[in-house]
């Protein structure tokens, strides 16, 4: 870290790597080099990380055994040119799949316990118990990022109590939440929200991100192919669509 040309050429790299990661291009070489040199860039100064740096390295490590670019990727459409790497229903397959489903059970099993430790951690807390934990982070220079919309929140009393044991029973409820559809689709709303709230209003948006990306897992994939299907409808309509006139005829 000490040479700058090094340390521009190392951040550059990492960055052209983010990219790759996120098309999906060769996955399976990307994945651990970009990982090692994000953990080299995060441990050179952990002063400035946070806990969503340590949820993406948790992420991260979980998808070295999982396919994440089975879909939407460009390894995915090299694959459906010149097959799979291994026969569909073979052994190696199958054995992958296996670990593809435990990787996501490992990750989910991660989110949950953060949640409800994190909810029950507050809960012995006097701040929160007496409802007004919300208010402290709002009003320091540190996380009151938005002093005008800090003061908008906390001027309520109401609304401060509410936000502050509202976010402890969201917590502790999500991992319930998810056993159901209807109450998962209000559990996926409220931690968007929650997550929302917190990279807005204390300066937090890494964090927030990577909890939000983590928290996608829950979402079925019937939903995602819906979600592709119809984006794919409506991009083929307006390129279809005849083009608007310029201006109206007098």
């Amino acid at each position: 870290m000490g040479n700058d040309v090094l340390y521009t050429a190392l951040y550059l790299l990492l960055g052209v790597l983010d990219v790759l990661f996120v098309l999906g291009w060769r996955f399976r070489i990307v994945l651990p080099v970009f990982f090692c040199l994000w953990v080299g860039f995060i441990e050179a100064n952990d002063m400035v990380g946070d806990q969503g740096d340590n949820m993406f390295r948790i992420a991260l490590l979980l998808l070295f055994f999982a396919d994440p670019a089975a879909r939407w990727s460009l390894d995915a459409r090299r694959r459906a040119k010149k097959g799979e790497w291994f026969a569909p229903g073979s052994q190696p397959a199958l054995l992958g799949t296996v670990f593809h489903n435990l990787a996501l059970v490992a990750l989910t099993a991660q989110v949950c316990f953060v949640y409800a430790s994190g909810a029950l951690y507050k809960a012995g807390g006097a701040p929160w118990e007496e409802g007004y934990a919300v208010y402290n982070p709002l009003q320091t220079a540190r996380f009151g990022t938005w002093p005008v919309l800090s003061d908008l929140v906390t001027t309520w009393g109401p609304m401060v109590v509410a936000a502050t044991w509202g976010s402890i029973i969201l917590q502790v409820a999500f991992p319930l939440m998810l056993l159901t559809r209807p109450t998962r689709l209000i559990g996926l709303v409220g931690i968007l929200s929650f997550h929302i709230g917190i990279g807005v209003l204390m300066g937090l948006p890494w964090f927030s991100l990577t909890m939000i990306a983590i928290d996608s897992i829950f979402i079925r994939d019937r939903t995602w192919a819906r979600l592709s299907s119809g984006t794919r409808r409506r991009w083929e309509q307006a390129q279809t669509a005849p083009p608007r006139p310029s201006g109206v005829e007098a």
